[in-house]
């Protein structure tokens, strides 16, 4: 389950070693990949409901779950929510969904957008360069996104949960992972030094054969 702005092909290489034993099922979100944009912007709920209809159309029963970061945030959505997909087990690669500790520099930014706005000064070019990049129907599904936390569904997460984290990863920094660890009652925690976000990535191969002694382990 890919990152935003992510596809299928984020774990095509993960997807090759595993598929030697295990049916794997790679998915495009809406808005990414192959798959269109939704005709309004998504909430979470959306894309949990998507993965839904996609699991129950493909009659796919006890599951193991691999995702990154916004993906991880479908993956926590889905299985805290008690879904009727019998997930039986996760790999948490750099995931998001926490509430994220703000320095003051962040909330001046946020005064200062909505003081202009108020002004009507134009603020097309606020944001990441990735967010002005966005079509309109993105933009608004990447606000309800990333403005919704899942800290409190962690308590209702009774899986296995393998959580890999890069120490260097900047997007969903180290704290996030060791909240992951103490509050998911069945975790484990590995990290890759000196890596960054997609450290899942950036040793591949590491990656490859840590999610698939987990999966042997479950299965």
């Amino acid at each position: 389950m890919h990152g935003w702005g992510g596809s299928v092909r984020s774990f095509e290489g993960t997807a090759k070693v595993l598929s030697e034993k295990f049916h794997c099922l790679l998915v495009d979100f809406a808005g990414f990949g192959d798959t269109p944009e939704p005709k309004n912007a998504y909430t979470l709920c959306d894309y949990t409901n998507d993965l839904d209809t996609l699991l129950d159309s493909l009659n796919i029963g006890e599951c193991i779950f691999i995702a990154h970061s916004f993906g991880g945030r479908v993956a926590i959505d889905h299985i805290s929510s008690k879904r009727k997909t019998k997930v039986i087990g996760a790999v948490f690669a750099d995931v998001a969904g926490l509430k994220p500790r703000r320095k003051i520099a962040y909330y001046i930014k946020v005064g200062v957008y909505k003081i202009k706005k108020r002004l009507g000064i134009d603020v097309s070019n606020s944001g990441s360069s990735d967010y002005r990049v966005l079509s309109p129907v993105m933009r608004g599904t990447f606000v309800n996104i990333v403005n919704e936390y899942l800290d409190k569904k962690l308590y209702n997460i009774h899986i296995p949960v393998l959580l890999i984290w890069g120490d260097k990863d900047e997007d969903t920094p180290m704290y996030m992972a060791r909240k992951m660890k103490k509050e998911i009652e069945d975790s484990a925690l590995i990290v890759f030094k000196g890596r960054g976000h997609f450290a899942y990535l950036e040793e591949s191969k590491r990656f490859t054969l840590i999610v698939k002694s987990f999966v042997e382990g479950i299965k």
